[in-house]
């Protein structure tokens, strides 16, 4: 269904729009959180606005990205069409709040920006021979030096003012160990790469999260009291974690308080608990409404303090 607006679509549910019942009923619990992912439930929302959410965070949340790649030189082995193309996947942590969106219709500007538009970074290295390496030695870590290239190595050069406006940012790669190329003694790359601010609908490198998802929150009803060797049949028709048993007077005895339905969602294994072979007294369903959600992302939007998945779904609102 993708609307209420014309209630009576399931039987016996009442899907009418009422805003006191929305406003009642709406809320969202946090089941984990951390720097990188953000699980949780969004309840009493219809599945038309939870899926444009889901949408917001993946095409319309602007973050800043590697848009320009001016080589001068690369004597590597890896195309400059590719190494671009790698570039610009590289996520840079920087607040595109400060930015303005650059003007493309400037044919003249296309080479230079400003520093109200642009972010610009140099990637400048070059491999050698270590004179200190052992001369028995193979590994190519002793042998050479810089002959690995990582995201580490892309370093912030500033644009006007910049320097005293994001001294405190921090702006670069968000992370320090992306591998871009392989080099030998010889080889080099000079670059300057330019940064830009945009969207995932115009580029999925633009787009803040790597992971924007969610079900629906399973339900298990349980058609008769469990106990016995029931009990222990029902208990590994689910993955370790799901549910668990509980003595109740000297006898093993399954009670819904001990159902886990994250890790019940996580695994999907609900199709065994619906063979009557294996467990007749468990009924498993989906909750209307209510939507388990996993949001991964490692770009930060908000000011510090803020972890990356937080700050983007605040964005997204």
């Amino acid at each position: 269904v993708h609307t209420s607006d014309f209630p009576g679509n399931y039987p016996g549910y009442d899907d009418t729009w009422d805003m006191q019942k929305f406003q009642k009923n709406f809320r969202i619990d946090v089941v984990h959180l951390d720097e990188s992912s953000m699980e949780f439930d969004m309840v009493g929302i219809d599945a038309a606005i939870a899926n444009a959410f889901r949408r917001i965070l993946l095409a319309e949340v602007p973050t800043m990205a590697i848009e320009k790649v001016f080589i001068y030189n690369n004597t590597s082995i890896v195309q400059d069409e590719v190494l671009a193309h790698r570039l610009g996947l590289v996520p840079i942590k920087a607040d595109p709040r400060l930015f303005e969106y650059r003007n493309t219709g400037e044919e003249s500007a296309e080479e230079e920006g400003s520093e109200i538009d642009t972010i610009q970074l140099q990637l400048k290295i070059k491999c050698s021979r270590n004179p200190r390496a052992s001369k028995d030695s193979s590994d190519p870590r002793e042998l050479y030096l810089n002959h690995m290239v990582y995201s580490r190595d892309i370093k912030w050069v500033p644009i006007g003012n910049q320097a005293d406006v994001f001294a405190d940012s921090g702006i670069g790669p968000v992370h320090d160990d992306i591998l871009i190329a392989q080099l030998r003694p010889g080889q080099e790359l000079d670059i300057i790469l330019h940064c830009v601010k945009g969207i995932g609908k115009d580029h999925a490198k633009f787009s803040p999260v790597a992971t924007a998802s969610y079900r629906l929150l399973p339900e298990i009803t349980l058609l008769e009291p469990v106990e016995g060797e029931k009990a222990e049949r029902l208990k590994r028709c689910f993955s370790r974690g799901v549910i668990d048993l509980e003595d109740v007077n000297g006898k093993k005895e399954l009670t819904m308080s001990f159902f886990n339905l994250f890790f019940y969602l996580l695994h999907g294994n609900y199709k065994e608990t619906q063979n009557p072979l294996y467990c007749p007294a468990a009924l498993t369903s989906t909750i209307m409404k209510c939507f388990e959600w996993l949001v991964k992302s490692f770009i930060i939007l908000f000011p510090p303090g803020l972890t990356g998945p937080t700050s983007v779904c605040l964005q997204a609102q």
